[in-house]
């Protein structure tokens, strides 16, 4: 099983001071610009790249102890009889010796980390992009446990019908528009 793992750390819940006004014919949403927090929440999820279903697991830090408990919930999670590939970043809390104990005594689990500034090839980010535009970003949370519950119904209702994500274009099409990119910016330097 091959999953994309990340964390969106510091969610934060937030309470609008004064009611979203509702989009009406020719009017836009209308929110008010001020807020108030209510605290954050870190979300660890795993998106299995050939379903598209999500595991998810909420806790109020971010750090490798948190990081291992998630990993801990991914080995529940996935059948004993599978190997598990992890996609991941080259965060810090992913390297801990801890971390690295946890996954000697579980050779099932390989790590597999994207090179530095290219979060885009984590296809969870594609996922959280989601969860952020079409759940977090006109949300009311007034408190941190309302947040978490509103996650959790979302990663539910996610994983009744899951969608796995699905690249348009070949490597080779993307290397060449990098190719034509580059090529661009280093003959504007004439």
């Amino acid at each position: 099983m091959v999953l994309c793992v990340d964390e969106k750390s510091q969610i934060q819940a937030l309470d609008r001071t004064a009611p979203i006004f509702p989009m009406m014919p020719g009017t836009p949403a209308r929110a008010t610009h001020d807020y108030k927090r209510a605290g954050t929440s870190s979300l660890y999820a795993a998106l299995d790249l050939a379903s598209g279903k999500v595991i998810g697991s909420l806790h109020a830090r971010h750090r490798a102890i948190e990081f291992k408990k998630f990993l801990q919930t991914i080995d529940r999670e996935v059948p004993a009889g599978l190997d598990v590939h992890v996609v991941l970043d080259n965060a810090s809390t992913h390297k801990t010796p801890a971390v690295k104990r946890w996954l000697a005594a579980h050779p099932r689990f390989v790590l597999h980390f994207t090179p530095t500034s290219s979060s885009w090839l984590n296809l969870v980010e594609r996922w959280f992009g989601e969860l952020t535009t079409k759940k977090l970003q006109r949300g009311t949370h007034r408190s941190v446990r309302e947040l978490n519950a509103d996650i959790r119904a979302w990663i539910k209702t996610w994983n009744e019908n899951p969608r796995p994500y699905v690249w348009t274009k070949t490597a080779d099409q993307i290397l060449n528009s990098i190719t034509r990119y580059c090529t661009r910016i280093n003959n504007s330097r004439h």
